[in-house]
């Protein structure tokens, strides 16, 4: 079990007048202290206009200044949002990242889960999941080709050079973001890494790792190589004592989930149920082709009480001990890496630092010695 961490700067209000300034650099510092405790990879979204919610807008300039402020600690984008960006651009900007931080960066693409994000950069939603696809099809390509060109359903690329190439050889590893069962399906048929919200329920993971790895046992990678690795997110809070931790924890779940929930009527609004595309269906709630049910989106849950994080369910909340418990629990149905989320809701820069601490001084080495154990 290897550990990440994963972030979307939340920022909930009030705020001071130097909110956003002290959530970025407090980020960079929670970042620069998790190498020092022993996690090896931090992931950073993509996210437009969800104000609280998550001021991850520029993840490729985080994820640089993060690069200075430290030496080994791998770098995620977690994800690009694919149908906001040409391919070359991103292309581009993963290798000049790699070559800085000294070959340390992971490519995942996604498409996020509606047109709020979506429409204002001229992208029409019917087109998202071939974009994402494309791009993922381009990207070896233009890391690892003396000369690239394209003509494909989005884009249309001339003969070039595309410059500058990625110190990792061949080319950096690709993820996708899964939240479905058919994308879960698409990352294991096309050869790339899983990165999964846990916060359905261990069960409803499970099912969808399992079809993950069942269409990676025979895959048509997109790109050189094959990346069969499963990472999951999850709310992080740990604290010496653990009610008070599952307390907060429960706070911090609460806050998460009800931000979701605006975010995905945002997403949707003013759009007719029974127009959105099929491959969008399982976000939305209503409309004649899902039959009125709800949502089947994770994030869209009633929020946990404290009793609930007690029985599980996916949050690594909690002591130590109670963390390595759920943790145990993903890495028993194939999860390779967990990426809590301890930045979250109203976590402070201390409570952040404190889960930190503890996880590199007693979570991180109960799975570290296991490994060697065997």
């Amino acid at each position: 079990m290897k550990f990440g961490m994963f972030y979307e700067l939340q920022m909930p209000r009030p705020w001071t007048d130097t909110a956003e300034y002290d959530t970025l650099w407090n980020a960079v510092r929670q970042v620069q202290y998790a190498e020092e405790m022993g996690f090896e990879r931090v992931w950073l979204v993509e996210h437009h206009f969800l104000t609280e919610f998550a001021h991850s807008s520029a993840p490729e300039v985080m994820l640089a200044v993060m690069a200075q402020h430290t030496k080994k600690m791998r770098l995620g984008f977690g994800v690009v949002l694919a149908p906001v960006h040409h391919p070359l651009h991103v292309a581009a900007r993963a290798s000049t990242l790699d070559i800085l931080s000294d070959g340390r960066v992971d490519v995942g693409v996604g498409r996020t889960k509606g047109p709020y994000q979506l429409t204002p950069f001229g992208t029409d939603v019917a087109q998202t999941q071939s974009m994402m696809v494309e791009t993922l099809e381009c990207l070896p390509r233009m890391w690892c080709d003396e000369v690239f060109s394209h003509s494909g359903e989005n884009w249309t690329i001339p003969p070039r050079e595309v410059i500058p190439r990625p110190l990792q050889q061949p080319h950096p590893p690709l993820w996708m973001a899964c939240t479905q069962e058919d994308t879960f399906r698409l990352a294991g048929q096309l050869g790339v890494g899983c990165l999964v919200n846990t916060l359905g329920g261990t069960d409803k993971t499970r099912a969808l790792v399992n079809t993950y790895y069942e269409a990676i046992a025979n895959p048509t990678p997109v790109g050189r190589f094959t990346n069969r690795q499963v990472v999951a997110s999850t709310i992080g809070f740990c604290d010496e004592d653990d009610a008070r931790a599952r307390q907060k924890g429960a706070a911090v779940a609460a806050w998460y989930l009800e931000q979701s929930r605006q975010r995905f009527t945002l997403e949707w609004a003013g759009v007719d149920p029974d127009a959105v595309p099929e491959e969008y269906q399982f976000y939305v709630q209503g409309g004649a082709t899902r039959g009125g049910r709800p949502s089947q989106d994770p994030q869209q849950q009633q929020p946990p009480t404290p009793e609930q994080l007690l029985a599980g369910g996916g949050y690594c909340v909690g002591n130590p001990d109670a963390c390595i418990r759920v943790i145990e629990e993903f890495e028993a149905m194939g999860v390779d890496e967990i990426m809590p989320i301890f930045q979250a809701g109203h976590a402070t820069h201390d409570e952040v630092m404190n889960s930190i601490r503890l996880f590199g001084e007693q979570v991180i080495p109960h799975f570290r010695s296991k490994s060697t154990d065997v």
